[in-house]
């Protein structure tokens, strides 16, 4: 072979070779391993992060007020916690434990700890208790009892709400640190005592009772003080409201309901035909639906 032809052979052997290492560098494919100091293989996906929010927790403990007692749902002035919106057992409500973990299951892996009459003082302990059982998901439903007092100096301080519903999360967290938390809004009083004060036995039952006065006393008067009175309960609502969503968005485990709960517009159907101011059986349904859906939703 000429010298002419052992140069071309040369020649052709280094661009071969160049070619080849180019493409052992960019082509990386199948199980290949990939560019120096990455663990990525082309094809294979990356894994996904573990979701903070589980929208099918395997256990339920309720803590709150006499909303999630039932009280005055199934006979006056009685607690009737088989129809609470949180744990009940009752068909006609469907309750978020029975939507979220079956009949069977829902009375062996759901507890409440609902208080009637609590205030957010009383959450601290009430979380302490459902602590105690380890629960996948706490249902809080408070504030209520906080506003409604025998007159509007004797309601909640915002700042003292937000102490205590701080120190309920943080006594949640020391024992059960891993428990999702789904927080409802505090219901609209004042649409509570405009629906209701039409009807005469309820109000008889408000005034005998003394039930939420600073909102319900006198409840036929139009007056500028009463008007006031009422504005200002409805007011501290608002406040309340606001504390549960802001110390809620700083636990990553926490999901507030958007104000749902407060937005819900109860017709005479949903109120107690004893007292026209807690949920009835077909107001706690309304409820249970509302919760099932945030605690779903694929985001707050």
């Amino acid at each position: 072979m000429h010298r002419t032809g052992h140069r071309s052979l040369a020649l052709l052997a280094v661009v071969s070779a160049a070619v080849v290492g180019l493409a052992g560098c960019d082509a990386v494919g199948g199980n290949s391993p990939g560019p120096s100091g990455t663990n990525v293989q082309r094809g294979k996906p990356s894994p996904k992060p573990t979701p903070a929010w589980d929208s099918s927790p395997g256990s339920i403990a309720a803590v709150g007020d006499s909303i999630t007692t039932g009280f005055d749902a199934c006979s006056v002035l009685s607690d009737c916690k088989e129809v609470s919106w949180a744990t009940g057992t009752s068909e006609r409500v469907d309750s978020l434990a029975v939507r979220l973990l079956g009949a069977a299951k829902a009375a062996e892996r759901s507890w409440n700890y609902a208080v009637t009459g609590a205030r957010i003082a009383d959450l601290p302990g009430q979380m302490a208790q459902a602590a105690t059982r380890r629960p996948e998901l706490v249902t809080v439903l408070v504030g209520a009892n906080d506003a409604c007092r025998d007159s509007t100096a004797a309601m909640t301080s915002v700042a003292d709400f937000r102490a205590r519903f701080e120190e309920s999360m943080r006594t949640l967290r020391g024992a059960a640190p891993k428990a999702q938390v789904f927080v409802a809004s505090v219901p609209d009083l004042q649409r509570l005592w405009s629906q209701g004060r039409t009807d005469t036995l309820g109000k008889q039952v408000w005034k005998w009772a003394g039930i939420c006065q600073s909102m319900l006393a006198d409840a036929d008067s139009l007056d500028s003080a009463a008007t006031e009175r009422r504005n200002t309960v409805r007011e501290r609502v608002a406040d309340y409201n606001t504390v549960l969503e802001e110390v809620c968005a700083k636990d990553k485990r926490c999901r507030f309901d958007g104000g749902a709960v407060h937005a819900v517009r109860f017709g005479t159907d949903q109120l107690s035909r004893w007292d026209r101011f807690h949920p009835s059986v077909d107001g706690q349904a309304k409820l249970a639906e509302i919760a099932y859906r945030a605690v779903t939703a694929e985001s707050p």
